[in-house]
Protein backbone atom coordinates (compact mmCIF):
# COMPACT_ATOMS: atom_id res chain seq x y z
CA UNK A 1 0.00 0.00 0.00
CA UNK A 2 1.47 3.35 -1.27
CA UNK A 3 1.14 6.40 0.87
CA UNK A 4 0.28 9.94 -1.04
CA UNK A 5 2.70 12.54 0.24
CA UNK A 6 1.78 16.24 -0.09
CA UNK A 7 3.98 18.02 -2.44
CA UNK A 8 6.43 20.31 -0.75
CA UNK A 9 5.24 24.13 0.42
CA UNK A 10 7.17 26.58 -1.40
CA UNK A 11 8.84 29.13 1.00
CA UNK A 12 7.37 32.43 0.53
CA UNK A 13 9.61 34.67 -0.58
CA UNK A 14 11.72 37.20 2.18
CA UNK A 15 10.59 40.11 2.99
CA UNK A 16 13.70 42.14 1.39
CA UNK A 17 13.09 40.31 -2.18
CA UNK A 18 9.30 41.64 -1.66
CA UNK A 19 10.23 44.97 -0.65
CA UNK A 20 12.84 45.39 -3.69
CA UNK A 21 10.44 44.27 -6.33
CA UNK A 22 7.84 46.44 -4.40
CA UNK A 23 10.46 49.63 -4.71
CA UNK A 24 10.78 48.44 -8.53
CA UNK A 25 7.29 48.90 -9.56
CA UNK A 26 7.07 52.07 -7.96
CA UNK A 27 10.15 52.79 -9.96
CA UNK A 28 7.99 52.12 -13.17
CA UNK A 29 5.21 53.87 -11.80
CA UNK A 30 6.89 57.23 -11.11
CA UNK A 31 7.28 58.12 -15.01
CA UNK A 32 3.36 58.23 -15.49
CA UNK A 33 2.89 60.33 -12.25
CA UNK A 34 2.41 63.48 -13.81
CA UNK A 35 0.46 62.21 -16.69
CA UNK A 36 -1.67 61.04 -13.88
CA UNK A 37 -1.85 63.82 -11.98
CA UNK A 38 -2.66 65.71 -15.38
CA UNK A 39 -5.32 64.14 -16.12
CA UNK A 40 -6.42 64.05 -12.29
CA UNK A 41 -6.77 67.49 -12.78
CA UNK A 42 -8.64 67.78 -15.67
CA UNK A 43 -11.21 65.63 -15.67
CA UNK A 44 -11.83 64.55 -11.92
CA UNK A 45 -11.58 67.67 -10.14
CA UNK A 46 -14.32 69.78 -12.84
CA UNK A 47 -16.28 66.97 -11.91
CA UNK A 48 -16.18 67.30 -8.70
CA UNK A 49 -16.90 70.99 -8.83
CA UNK A 50 -19.79 70.04 -11.29
CA UNK A 51 -21.18 67.63 -8.09
CA UNK A 52 -20.98 70.33 -5.70
CA UNK A 53 -23.00 72.70 -7.75
CA UNK A 54 -25.65 70.31 -8.86
CA UNK A 55 -26.88 70.61 -5.06
CA UNK A 56 -26.97 74.48 -5.04
CA UNK A 57 -29.78 76.41 -6.25
CA UNK A 58 -27.79 78.63 -8.52
CA UNK A 59 -29.17 81.62 -10.54
CA UNK A 60 -26.79 83.94 -12.22
CA UNK A 61 -28.94 86.57 -12.07
CA UNK A 62 -30.21 86.32 -8.51
CA UNK A 63 -26.30 86.04 -6.81
CA UNK A 64 -27.90 86.40 -3.25
CA UNK A 65 -30.14 83.52 -3.55
CA UNK A 66 -27.74 80.50 -3.57
CA UNK A 67 -28.40 78.16 -1.12
CA UNK A 68 -27.89 74.32 -0.88
CA UNK A 69 -30.80 72.04 -1.95
CA UNK A 70 -29.18 68.39 -1.70
CA UNK A 71 -30.76 66.26 -4.80
CA UNK A 72 -33.76 68.47 -5.65
CA UNK A 73 -32.08 69.48 -9.07
CA UNK A 74 -31.84 65.90 -9.52
CA UNK A 75 -35.51 65.39 -9.10
CA UNK A 76 -35.94 68.40 -11.12
CA UNK A 77 -34.35 66.57 -13.89
CA UNK A 78 -35.97 63.35 -13.75
CA UNK A 79 -39.43 65.33 -13.79
CA UNK A 80 -39.58 68.32 -15.73
CA UNK A 81 -41.24 68.24 -19.07
CA UNK A 82 -38.61 69.24 -21.31
CA UNK A 83 -36.05 67.05 -19.58
CA UNK A 84 -38.11 64.09 -20.65
CA UNK A 85 -38.74 65.13 -23.81
CA UNK A 86 -34.98 65.91 -24.54
CA UNK A 87 -34.52 62.25 -22.77
CA UNK A 88 -37.10 61.31 -26.17
CA UNK A 89 -35.17 62.50 -28.58
CA UNK A 90 -31.68 61.38 -27.30
CA UNK A 91 -32.92 58.07 -27.60
CA UNK A 92 -34.53 58.47 -30.97
CA UNK A 93 -31.52 60.30 -32.34
CA UNK A 94 -28.60 58.01 -31.05
CA UNK A 95 -30.29 54.59 -31.64
CA UNK A 96 -31.13 55.85 -35.37
CA UNK A 97 -27.64 56.91 -35.96
CA UNK A 98 -26.15 53.97 -34.23
CA UNK A 99 -28.22 51.33 -36.12
CA UNK A 100 -28.11 53.23 -39.42
CA UNK A 101 -24.46 53.57 -39.36
CA UNK A 102 -23.74 49.89 -38.41
CA UNK A 103 -25.83 49.05 -41.00
CA UNK A 104 -24.28 50.62 -43.94
CA UNK A 105 -20.93 50.20 -42.46
CA UNK A 106 -21.15 46.65 -42.37
CA UNK A 107 -21.99 47.12 -46.19
CA UNK A 108 -19.43 48.83 -46.88
CA UNK A 109 -16.83 47.42 -44.92
CA UNK A 110 -17.53 44.03 -46.92
CA UNK A 111 -17.04 45.67 -50.32
CA UNK A 112 -13.91 47.02 -48.93
CA UNK A 113 -12.93 43.80 -47.88
CA UNK A 114 -13.16 42.46 -51.73
CA UNK A 115 -9.83 43.00 -54.04
CA UNK A 116 -10.61 45.23 -56.86
CA UNK A 117 -8.94 48.22 -58.40
CA UNK A 118 -8.68 51.47 -56.88
CA UNK A 119 -9.66 49.56 -53.28
CA UNK A 120 -7.18 52.02 -52.01
CA UNK A 121 -8.60 55.56 -53.17
CA UNK A 122 -12.15 54.24 -52.53
CA UNK A 123 -11.24 53.14 -48.80
CA UNK A 124 -9.71 57.09 -48.24
CA UNK A 125 -12.45 58.84 -49.71
CA UNK A 126 -15.11 56.43 -47.49
CA UNK A 127 -12.79 57.71 -44.49
CA UNK A 128 -12.85 61.23 -45.08
CA UNK A 129 -16.44 62.26 -43.46
CA UNK A 130 -15.33 61.45 -40.24
CA UNK A 131 -12.15 63.13 -40.82
CA UNK A 132 -14.11 66.32 -40.94
CA UNK A 133 -14.82 68.45 -37.95
CA UNK A 134 -18.49 68.47 -37.05
CA UNK A 135 -19.13 72.10 -36.88
CA UNK A 136 -17.99 72.20 -40.70
CA UNK A 137 -19.99 68.95 -41.03
CA UNK A 138 -23.19 70.36 -40.17
CA UNK A 139 -22.96 73.74 -42.17
CA UNK A 140 -21.72 71.40 -45.02
CA UNK A 141 -25.36 70.00 -44.87
CA UNK A 142 -27.24 73.19 -43.51
CA UNK A 143 -26.35 75.47 -46.67
CA UNK A 144 -24.92 73.24 -49.14
CA UNK A 145 -27.72 70.39 -49.09
CA UNK A 146 -30.71 71.15 -47.14
CA UNK A 147 -30.82 74.86 -48.13
CA UNK A 148 -34.13 75.68 -49.96
CA UNK A 149 -32.81 78.52 -52.38
CA UNK A 150 -29.28 76.92 -53.38
CA UNK A 151 -29.09 73.75 -51.43
CA UNK A 152 -28.21 70.18 -53.38
CA UNK A 153 -31.16 68.32 -52.54
CA UNK A 154 -33.42 71.31 -54.28
CA UNK A 155 -31.35 71.77 -57.18
CA UNK A 156 -31.50 68.28 -57.96
CA UNK A 157 -35.57 67.76 -57.45
CA UNK A 158 -35.41 70.76 -59.63
CA UNK A 159 -33.27 69.32 -62.52
CA UNK A 160 -35.23 66.32 -62.39
CA UNK A 161 -38.38 68.12 -62.53
CA UNK A 162 -37.27 70.11 -65.91
CA UNK A 163 -36.03 66.74 -67.43
CA UNK A 164 -39.94 65.80 -67.47
CA UNK A 165 -40.91 69.78 -68.56
CA UNK A 166 -41.99 71.27 -65.63
CA UNK A 167 -40.92 74.63 -65.25
CA UNK A 168 -39.57 74.49 -61.63
CA UNK A 169 -39.53 71.23 -58.95
CA UNK A 170 -40.86 71.80 -55.50
CA UNK A 171 -39.08 74.25 -52.82
CA UNK A 172 -38.75 71.76 -49.77
CA UNK A 173 -37.68 73.74 -46.66
CA UNK A 174 -35.88 69.84 -45.18
CA UNK A 175 -34.46 71.42 -41.71
CA UNK A 176 -38.02 72.89 -40.77
CA UNK A 177 -39.89 70.08 -42.46
CA UNK A 178 -37.80 67.35 -41.33
CA UNK A 179 -35.78 68.35 -38.35
CA UNK A 180 -35.02 65.09 -36.85
CA UNK A 181 -34.15 63.12 -40.18
CA UNK A 182 -32.33 66.23 -41.10
CA UNK A 183 -29.94 65.75 -38.52
CA UNK A 184 -29.68 61.75 -38.05
CA UNK A 185 -29.00 62.08 -42.13
CA UNK A 186 -25.79 64.55 -41.15
CA UNK A 187 -24.72 62.44 -38.82
CA UNK A 188 -24.95 58.79 -40.33
CA UNK A 189 -22.63 60.55 -43.07
CA UNK A 190 -20.17 61.30 -40.33
CA UNK A 191 -20.21 57.92 -38.21
CA UNK A 192 -20.30 55.59 -41.01
CA UNK A 193 -16.74 55.71 -41.69
CA UNK A 194 -16.05 54.73 -38.05
CA UNK A 195 -18.25 51.92 -37.95
CA UNK A 196 -16.88 50.93 -41.21
CA UNK A 197 -13.53 50.73 -39.89
CA UNK A 198 -14.40 48.66 -37.26
CA UNK A 199 -16.13 46.10 -39.09
CA UNK A 200 -13.29 46.29 -41.62
CA UNK A 201 -10.59 45.25 -39.43
CA UNK A 202 -13.11 42.65 -38.18
CA UNK A 203 -13.73 41.07 -41.55
CA UNK A 204 -10.18 41.36 -42.14
CA UNK A 205 -9.19 39.03 -39.02
CA UNK A 206 -11.41 36.63 -40.25
CA UNK A 207 -9.16 33.02 -40.43
CA UNK A 208 -8.84 32.32 -44.03
CA UNK A 209 -9.10 28.50 -43.84
CA UNK A 210 -12.60 28.34 -42.15
CA UNK A 211 -13.82 30.60 -44.86
CA UNK A 212 -12.14 28.06 -47.88
CA UNK A 213 -13.39 25.22 -45.58
CA UNK A 214 -17.12 26.79 -46.42
CA UNK A 215 -16.81 27.01 -49.76
CA UNK A 216 -15.47 23.63 -50.59
CA UNK A 217 -18.60 22.13 -48.49
CA UNK A 218 -20.49 24.24 -51.47
CA UNK A 219 -22.13 26.67 -48.90
CA UNK A 220 -23.59 30.04 -50.51
CA UNK A 221 -22.08 33.23 -49.94
CA UNK A 222 -25.42 34.06 -47.95
CA UNK A 223 -25.12 30.97 -46.09
CA UNK A 224 -21.68 32.05 -45.48
CA UNK A 225 -22.64 35.35 -44.25
CA UNK A 226 -25.10 34.06 -41.92
CA UNK A 227 -23.23 31.29 -40.16
CA UNK A 228 -19.52 32.46 -39.87
CA UNK A 229 -18.80 36.11 -41.15
CA UNK A 230 -22.10 37.45 -38.82
CA UNK A 231 -20.92 35.75 -35.68
CA UNK A 232 -17.36 36.28 -36.06
CA UNK A 233 -18.26 40.22 -36.45
CA UNK A 234 -20.60 40.04 -33.35
CA UNK A 235 -18.06 41.09 -30.58
CA UNK A 236 -17.09 44.09 -33.26
CA UNK A 237 -20.64 44.66 -34.19
CA UNK A 238 -20.91 45.36 -30.08
CA UNK A 239 -17.42 47.21 -29.76
CA UNK A 240 -18.97 49.74 -32.74
CA UNK A 241 -22.75 50.57 -31.30
CA UNK A 242 -21.08 50.40 -27.69
CA UNK A 243 -18.94 53.36 -28.51
CA UNK A 244 -20.86 55.05 -31.20
CA UNK A 245 -23.39 55.38 -28.79
CA UNK A 246 -20.74 56.87 -26.25
CA UNK A 247 -19.85 59.73 -28.85
CA UNK A 248 -23.72 60.44 -30.75
CA UNK A 249 -25.28 60.73 -27.41
CA UNK A 250 -23.14 64.03 -26.64
CA UNK A 251 -23.68 65.21 -29.73
CA UNK A 252 -23.80 69.25 -29.64
CA UNK A 253 -22.74 70.54 -32.91
CA UNK A 254 -24.96 69.24 -35.37
CA UNK A 255 -28.48 70.27 -33.38
CA UNK A 256 -27.09 73.69 -32.16
CA UNK A 257 -26.29 74.30 -36.09
CA UNK A 258 -28.15 72.98 -38.61
CA UNK A 259 -31.74 73.28 -35.70
CA UNK A 260 -31.18 74.83 -32.80
CA UNK A 261 -33.22 72.35 -30.81
CA UNK A 262 -36.21 73.16 -33.18
CA UNK A 263 -38.78 73.45 -34.13
CA UNK A 264 -40.69 73.44 -31.32
CA UNK A 265 -38.05 71.37 -29.05
CA UNK A 266 -38.30 68.64 -32.04
CA UNK A 267 -34.78 67.76 -31.84
CA UNK A 268 -33.38 69.24 -28.25
CA UNK A 269 -31.30 66.50 -27.18
CA UNK A 270 -29.59 66.41 -23.11
CA UNK A 271 -26.36 67.90 -24.05
CA UNK A 272 -28.12 70.73 -26.17
CA UNK A 273 -30.97 71.23 -22.94
CA UNK A 274 -28.34 71.46 -20.57
CA UNK A 275 -26.84 74.22 -22.84
CA UNK A 276 -29.99 76.09 -23.02
CA UNK A 277 -30.49 75.36 -18.73
CA UNK A 278 -26.92 76.72 -18.36
CA UNK A 279 -26.87 79.58 -20.80
CA UNK A 280 -30.25 80.54 -21.46
CA UNK A 281 -31.98 80.10 -17.81
CA UNK A 282 -28.65 80.75 -16.09
CA UNK A 283 -29.82 77.96 -13.66
CA UNK A 284 -26.40 76.07 -12.95
CA UNK A 285 -27.16 74.09 -10.53
CA UNK A 286 -30.34 72.52 -12.55
CA UNK A 287 -27.32 72.23 -15.62
CA UNK A 288 -25.29 70.63 -13.43
CA UNK A 289 -27.12 68.07 -12.27
CA UNK A 290 -28.44 67.34 -16.23
CA UNK A 291 -24.59 66.61 -16.47
CA UNK A 292 -24.24 64.38 -14.05
CA UNK A 293 -26.72 62.47 -15.10
CA UNK A 294 -25.23 62.30 -18.94
CA UNK A 295 -21.86 61.44 -17.43
CA UNK A 296 -23.02 58.88 -15.34
CA UNK A 297 -24.72 57.06 -17.85
CA UNK A 298 -21.80 57.20 -20.52
CA UNK A 299 -19.63 55.34 -17.53
CA UNK A 300 -22.25 53.22 -17.77
CA UNK A 301 -22.14 52.57 -21.39
CA UNK A 302 -18.45 52.89 -21.52
CA UNK A 303 -17.79 50.28 -18.97
CA UNK A 304 -19.39 47.63 -21.37
CA UNK A 305 -17.24 49.06 -24.03
CA UNK A 306 -14.31 48.40 -22.01
CA UNK A 307 -15.61 44.55 -21.34
CA UNK A 308 -15.79 44.38 -25.02
CA UNK A 309 -12.52 45.78 -25.88
CA UNK A 310 -11.03 43.37 -23.39
CA UNK A 311 -12.86 40.33 -24.74
CA UNK A 312 -11.45 40.72 -27.35
CA UNK A 313 -8.08 41.33 -26.62
CA UNK A 314 -8.06 37.84 -24.99
CA UNK A 315 -9.45 36.46 -28.40
CA UNK A 316 -6.41 37.65 -30.08
CA UNK A 317 -4.12 36.98 -27.44
CA UNK A 318 -5.26 32.76 -27.39
CA UNK A 319 -5.19 32.56 -31.06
Amino acid sequence: MTTLTAPPKTAPPPARARKSSGITKWKRRIPLLPALIFTIVVTQLPFVATLVISTLQWNILKPGERHFVGLSNFKFVFTDERLRTAVLNTIVLTASVVLISVVLGLGLAMLLDRRFLGRGLARTLLISPFLVMPVAAALLWKHAIYNPDYGLLNGTLNAVWRLFGAANGPTVDWVSSYPMPAVVISLVWQWTPFMMLILLAGLQAQPGDVLEAARMDGASALQTFRHITLPHLRQYLELGILLGTIYVVQTFDAVYTITQGGPGSQTTNLPYEIYLTMFRKYEYGQAAAAGVVVVLGSIVIATFALRTIASLFREEVSR
